[in-house]
């Protein structure tokens, strides 16, 4: 039987949470980690995908692709794809070589740059969105991607309770929208997960 998580995928994950807690044992600055979710927010968001079928994904905030193998992993299974962006150059390139070790390229793609102006030129429609980026751009992000979506797709934002200073205040904002239902997730570092309802 086919194993969705199979061994090129584990092994890239397992390396870069590896990777990731050697960075913080070390004290490096926020700026050149990795700061990739935690593993449970990644089984979540496979758990999430992996069951839709043709599930359009867009990441914005693709890191060094941690996130993304989750997110690319579980739209293999039906069919979908990610659209992951980035703009720090040494962590689009190594989020490049980490999809490819785990044999993700078919299922990901990166587009890298400011993801204000990416974001602007993108025209295609997503089922999900996974937002992951600077906390005080949240909002603006938000209102980008918004119009990428269609009725039932899903808005995942993280760091909702870590950083409650902005993402307070987005999640207030996407639960008094009568145009969504959105809910906090008490997962790790909080995620707020918001459904298009018109």
């Amino acid at each position: 039987m086919w194993n969705v998580l199979d061994e090129r995928v584990n092994a890239v994950l397992e390396r870069l949470e590896r990777e990731d807690a050697d960075e913080r044992a070390r004290g490096l600055p926020s700026s050149v980690r990795a700061r990739q979710v935690a593993r449970t927010t990644g089984q979540f968001l496979f758990a999430v995908v992996a069951p839709q079928a043709d599930c359009e994904v867009l990441e914005i905030g693709g890191s060094r692709g941690y996130s993304t193998i989750w997110l690319a992993a579980g739209a293999r299974t039906l069919g979908g794809r990610v659209l992951s962006l980035e703009n720090d150059p040494a962590k689009a390139e190594a989020w490049r070589r980490n999809i490819a070790d785990a044999g993700l390229d078919d299922w990901a793609e990166l587009v890298e740059g400011d993801a204000f102006e990416t974001l602007e030129r993108i025209d295609d429609v997503f089922d999900m969105v996974f937002l992951d980026a600077e906390k005080d751009d949240y909002e603006r992000l938000f209102g980008l991607a918004r119009r990428t979506l269609e009725p039932s797709a899903l808005v995942v934002a993280d760091n909702v309770l870590s950083h409650p200073d902005p993402l307070a205040q987005y999640a207030a904002a996407r639960q008094a929208d009568p145009t969504l239902s959105s809910v906090t997730v008490p997962l790790d570092r909080g995620l707020e997960l918001s459904v298009v309802l018109r």
